[in-house]
């Protein structure tokens, strides 16, 4: 199944809270998946509590349909200096109906390049300007949407490559689920291709954690709801949001 990228792209429940948190904070956050009227199962993002200034973001999916599964564990580590995150090390393990395959990436900074090895291949690549993991990128992204920023560019490794990735940001929607309606923003990944469209709609009374995601390809949607999310603020109180 084609759900890394989806399940990468991602990124609710109202908290009866004054602030919003920090797309930072320490959070759990767990998404079912849907592919047309068909249950796959779900994926559970985890980001737990800086060691100094290292940051470890984690993600375990497990999917299946009929006789087809797919299972991935991803980790990216990290750093932040004012607002911009700095990626240290990544690794991508998939098991499952198909080819199994790893994915792991060295970011050398001071050494100008990428270190990557994807599907047994190894690849150096140049250091230029940000660059993110598939992982890291959200919470780019939403810090990004925090400080009220207007332009939403990025450079991803991924696949030994360095992939250029454009959002454009569609204005507020209200997004109804079944457990409730949420204002939120919405953003489209913008295409050469018409095949295709991916959106996410982001709260941002929860740091801009989304509440939707649709990736259609052909008329096909795979989509991501949010079913539970739990933060831990910094004076240690949990904050918790949960679908009936």
């Amino acid at each position: 199944m084609k759900t890394c990228r989806l399940l990468l792209l991602l990124w609710l429940l109202p908290l009866t809270v004054v602030a919003a948190p920090s797309p930072l904070a320490p959070q759990v956050v767990e998404y079912q998946v849907k592919y047309g009227s068909f249950s796959l199962g779900g994926a559970r993002f985890t980001l737990t509590a800086p060691q100094g200034n290292t940051y470890h973001y984690e993600m375990d999916s497990n999917l299946s349909l009929l006789l087809l599964s797919d299972k991935r564990k991803i980790s990216s580590v990290f750093t932040e200096e004012n607002g911009q995150l700095l990626p240290l090390r990544f690794l991508h393990e998939r098991t499952g109906t198909g080819r199994n395959f790893t994915e792991q990436i060295a970011f050398a900074k001071d050494l100008g390049k990428v270190f990557s090895v994807y599907k047994g291949e190894k690849s150096k690549l140049d250091y230029a300007g940000a660059l993110y993991d598939a992982m890291m990128l959200q919470l780019q992204f939403r810090l990004d949407l925090t400080e009220g920023k207007q332009q939403f560019n990025y450079k991803m490794v991924k696949d030994n490559e360095i992939e250029d990735y454009h959002f454009r940001n569609l204005g507020g929607e209200t997004v109804t689920l079944p457990s409730g309606s949420y204002q939120a923003v919405h953003l489209q990944l913008i295409r050469k291709s018409q095949k295709r469209h991916t959106d996410v709609w982001m709260a941002p009374e929860l740091g801009y954690l989304p509440v939707k995601f649709i990736h259609d390809e052909k008329g096909s949607a795979m989509e991501l709801t949010l079913k539970q999310v739990q933060f831990t603020g910094a004076t240690g109180q949990e904050q918790l949001a949960q679908a009936e």
